[in-house]
């Protein structure tokens, strides 16, 4: 079962402000996205039903706005802490060692969105040199979607870590 770990949601961490703001515009921006895609499969399915021809570049849409909306959501769900967490033997060790091992796996993912970003500054401009057959749309708008939503992602996977590094020294009170 997941339980919220998350280092910057509503229920945890920092206390709703600018940051909170921007994660739940994210999460409207992926709730848009999501009606845009919808919306022009729709199209598509009722003027192939029809027999009327498929406008150029509909088909194209929803496949390159996708990614958009799996980084985008996967950075508002990030903020929420709503992941799937798979916690079952993490629980099983004392608070030392659920610190131990979130930093150990929340470094882990820190470094693969690093290396996301890394491998960008390569994909990005060559991909902004290709263009999509039927929108005519440089894929560079398209494979951007990797590194922005990487960014975004670890933001809260930074605060996160942070609070699992001061779990490992509690205050004394």
């Amino acid at each position: 079962m997941a339980q919220n770990h998350g280092g910057g949601g509503p229920r945890e961490g920092p206390p709703p402000g600018v940051l909170t703001r921007i994660y739940d515009g994210l999460g409207l921006v992926g709730g848009l996205i999501l009606a845009v895609m919808t919306f022009a499969v729709f199209v598509q399915v009722v003027f192939r039903y029809l027999g009327l021809t498929v406008i150029d570049g509909l088909e194209e849409i929803p496949r390159y706005l996708f990614i958009w909306l799996v980084m985008i959501g996967s950075a508002a769900a990030m903020w929420r802490g709503e992941h799937t967490a798979l916690d079952y033997f993490v629980l099983r060790f004392g608070p030392k060692g659920q610190a131990i091992t979130r930093i150990v796996s929340l470094s882990a993912c820190i470094w693969v969105f690093l290396y996301l970003i890394k491998l960008s500054w390569t994909l990005v401009p060559n991909a902004q040199l290709q263009t999509s057959a039927g929108l005519e749309l440089p894929l560079g708008y398209v494979f951007v979607a990797v590194p922005v939503g990487a960014a975004l992602i670890l933001v809260p996977l930074v605060l996160q870590l942070a609070k699992a590094v001061r779990a490992l020294w509690p205050k004394r009170s």
